[in-house]
């Protein structure tokens, strides 16, 4: 097994909001650490993150206290981002290959791909549309609680 997992910004989200499924975002990150295996995404993760927390904010589904709080919680969680050398030649024929709408999803495949370790997300839509042939592309909704 490897040492390293790719985490998309949508399981990122669940470790420090409440929303579905959080309960098992924390129990998979707390059995990472147990097991010493390191988190890791693309850079582009820490745009996404706090542009969703800062949406959330700005709509009122949460205070402005608790954005800060989310946001500094996800950056203490230690996620590390990365870019290796042809990760954006992998995350564009990987978007080709499965059609998808746009690239961003595809890095974190691409950089799973790369680094062969598992990529684990709670995008419904992306996990469907690769599953069946990349047995490593890991949905959330399939932990256990």
């Amino acid at each position: 097994m490897s040492s390293q997992v790719c985490i998309d910004a949508s399981v990122a989200l669940k470790l420090v909001l409440d929303e579905e499924d959080s309960d098992k975002a924390q129990a998979l990150w707390v059995s990472w650490v147990v097991e010493d295996i390191e988190a890791i995404a693309p850079c582009h993760l820490a745009f996404e993150v706090t542009s969703v927390i800062r949406h959330h904010v700005y709509r009122r589904e949460i205070s402005p206290e608790a954005g800060q709080l989310a946001f500094e919680a996800l950056q203490a969680q230690g996620i590390r981002l990365v870019r290796p050398a042809p990760l954006h030649e992998r995350a564009w024929a990987l978007a080709q290959r499965f059609n998808r709408p746009t690239a961003y999803d595809a890095y974190y495949l691409a950089l799973a791909q790369l680094a062969g370790c598992e990529v684990w997300t709670a995008d419904h839509r992306l996990y469907h549309a690769v599953a069946e042939v990349l047995q490593w592309v890991k949905w959330l909704g399939d932990y256990p609680r």
